[in-house]
């Protein structure tokens, strides 16, 4: 049973900064992506950026220059480091891990960042 946590989400003003962790508990491949996602009210969940276990990584187009993710494979950890938060980066942000081989994929509970202006 893999588990994903998140901390690290709250209020922030605009132009601030937020730093997001999340930890993965279980068993699973070091063979695997985690990345974070966000969905905001009547929106779709959305990529915001992802690193697989080899140091790639993808950003959103609207995230780029401003965040930045990392990854501690020994400690099944990943990081968002989020700066010059903008209002409509607001959102509730997901921790993901995705298995390369079986395809699995496991989400977290979700934490809420917002950004007032």
């Amino acid at each position: 049973q893999v588990q994903l946590v998140e901390s690290g989400g709250g209020l922030v003003q605009a132009g601030g900064s937020l730093r997001l962790s999340c930890a993965a508990f279980g068993s699973f491949s070091s063979n695997n992506g985690m990345g974070w996602y966000r969905q905001a009210p009547g929106k779709q969940r959305e990529l915001v950026a992802a690193m697989s276990s080899f140091g790639t990584t993808t950003y959103a187009d609207s995230v780029k220059g401003r965040f930045t993710i990392s990854r501690d494979n020994a400690k099944k950890m990943v990081y968002l480091q989020m700066n010059s938060l903008k209002p409509e980066d607001t959102a509730v942000y997901y921790c993901n891990l995705r298995l390369v081989v079986g395809g699995g994929s496991y989400w977290g509970q979700g934490t809420q960042v917002t950004v007032s202006s």
